[in-house]
C-alpha cells in the first residue's frame, strides 16, 4: 500500500493524517463491521457464540491477512492499516476485534518475520485466503505477566518434537487451525524457550475447559493440553531457545492490536452517548443541554484523541522500523483505560437504561475491561514505560 501517513517530529507534536489507500480500507471495514457484524452482537455475546460466518466472511475479504505480503497472497498492508480493520471491527464487535488482532499481530506477524520459506509457503497462503485460523499460546497456571516461568515442556526425540503440557487463556483456542505455542525446550535459565507451529489437528493435543468470560464473549478461551503430542523438527519458529523473545516481540505488536480494540470501544460509547444526549428529554430539555452531561462527552472525546494518536505513532513507528517498547505499551494503558472510563460515562449517560442489556452499552464496559488484562496488564505497560524512561531517557524522549 502506498502510504501518505506521515507523523511530523519537528512540528505538531502528533501530525498524523490518513491517506486515500487508509481512508478507502477504512470506509470499508466500517461498512462490513456496522451493516453485518453489529446487528448480532448482542445475541452472540448473550450465547457466547463465536461469529464463525462472518470470520468467514472477512477472511474471504483478505482482512485475516491483511499484512501478508503479496506473494503470499495477502494484501500486503501495513501496520496501521491492521489497525485500522481491528477498532472498526470492535467498534461493532470487541470480540470480532480480538480475533482479528490475535490472527495478524501475534501470529502471521512472527511467521513473517521469523518463519522459514516452507514454514511461509506452507502457512501463509492459508492464512491470506481466510482457510486457517490461528492462535497464540503463551500463558499457563503459573506463568502469566511472568512469561518466562513456563512449565509446558518440549523434548527434541530423533526429527521430532515431543510436547506435554497445558496452557491457558488462548484465544480462539477452541477454533484456531494453527497454534504458535511457547514451550520450554532448554534447561537452566527459565527463559530458554522456543516457539512451534502446531496444528490443531496433531495428535496428542486436546482442547479442555472453555472459559465463562464477562466480556468478549463471541470470543472463545480456552484452555490446550498437550499429552506426547508431536511435531517435526522443521516445526521450530526462528531459532532454538529464542521462543521468550519471539513472544514478547509479537506481543509488543500485539499491544497495539490491543490498543486498536480499545479504542473502538470507546468510540462506540462517546457516539452513542452524543445520539442519546440529543435525544434523551429531562425537565423539558435534551439531556445534552445539560452540563454535567456535556463534560462527560468532552472527557470522553479527549481521551479518545490522546488514545488514537497514540496508537497511530505506534503504527507509525513499526511502518518505519523504529523499535520502541514504550510507545506500545503507552498506546495500550491509555487506550484500554479510556474504553473503561467512556463506558463507564455512557451507562451513566444512559441512566437505568444503561445498566440493562436492552440498551446495549453494558456490554461496552465488560469488554473494556480486559483491554485492561490481555497482551500485559496496566501495571506491566507503565513498568515497562518508566523502565523504558529511566534506562533510555535520550531515546524515549526522541522517539
Amino acid at each position: 500500500m502506498a502510504s501518505e501517513f506521515t507523523y511530523v517530529q519537528d512540528g505538531i507534536p502528533f501530525g498524523y493524517e490518513l491517506g486515500e489507500d487508509h481512508q478507502l480500507l477504512r470506509d470499508g471495514i466500517r461498512d462490513f463491521a456496522r451493516n453485518v457484524a453489529a446487528p448480532g452482537a448482542m445475541e452472540r455475546d448473550i450465547k457466547g457464540e463465536f461469529p464463525a460466518d462472518i470470520v468467514k466472511q472477512l477472511g474471504e475479504m483478505g482482512y485475516m491477512g491483511i499484512c501478508i505480503p503479496e506473494k503470499f497472497g495477502g494484501a500486503g498492508l501495513d501496520a496501521l492499516a491492521s489497525a485500522i480493520v481491528v477498532e472498526e471491527l470492535s467498534y461493532a464487535d470487541a470480540s470480532l476485534g480480538v480475533i482479528n488482532s490475535v490472527q495478524n499481530s501475534l501470529v502471521v506477524d512472527p511467521i513473517v518475520k521469523y518463519g522459514t520459506d516452507a514454514q511461509k509457503q506452507e502457512w501463509l497462503p492459508k492464512m491470506a485466503r481466510g482457510e486457517c485460523l490461528n492462535c497464540f499460546s503463551l500463558s499457563e497456571a503459573g506463568s502469566g505477566s511472568d512469561a518466562g516461568a513456563m512449565s509446558c515442556r518440549a523434548n527434541l526425540e530423533g526429527d521430532e518434537w515431543v510436547i506435554n503440557g497445558t496452557k491457558l487463556w488462548v484465544t480462539n483456542g477452541a477454533e484456531a487451525d494453527l497454534i504458535l505455542l511457547f514451550v520450554r525446550t532448554e534447561d537452566g535459565d527459565k527463559r530458554n524457550s522456543s516457539a512451534l507451529l502446531v496444528p490443531k489437528k496433531t495428535p496428542g493435543l486436546t482442547v479442555g475447559k472453555h472459559e465463562d468470560k464477562l466480556g468478549i464473549r463471541g470470543s472463545s478461551t480456552t484452555e490446550l493440553i498437550f499429552d506426547n503430542c508431536r511435531v517435526p523438527a522443521s516445526n521450530l519458529l526462528g531459532e532454538r531457545g529464542r521462543g521468550l523473545n519471539i513472544a514478547l516481540t509479537a506481543i509488543d505488536g500485539g499491544r497495539l492490536g490491543i490498543a486498536a480494540q480499545a479504542l473502538g470501544i470507546a468510540q462506540a460509547c462517546l457516539d452513542r452517548s452524543v445520539d442519546y444526549a440529543r435525544e434523551r428529554k429531562q425537565f423539558g430539555s435534551p439531556i445534552g443541554d445539560f452540563q454535567a452531561i456535556q463534560w462527560k462527552i468532552a472527557d470522553m472525546s479527549t481521551r479518545i484523541a490522546v488514545a488514537r494518536a497514540l496508537l497511530y505513532k505506534g503504527c507509525w513507528l513499526k511502518m518505519n522500523g523504529a523499535h520502541s517498547l514504550h510507545i506500545p505499551a503507552m498506546a495500550k494503558v491509555w487506550a484500554s483505560e479510556t474504553a473503561s472510563f467512556c463506558a463507564n460515562q455512557a451507562i451513566q449517560i444512559f441512566g437505568g437504561m444503561g445498566y440493562c442489556r436492552e440498551g446495549e452499552v453494558e456490554r461496552y464496559l465488560r469488554d473494556a475491561k480486559i483491554t485492561e488484562i490481555y497482551e500485559g496488564t496496566s501495571e506491566m505497560q507503565r513498568q515497562t514505560i518508566a523502565l523504558s524512561l529511566i534506562k533510555e531517557p535520550e531515546r524515549i524522549t526522541n522517539v
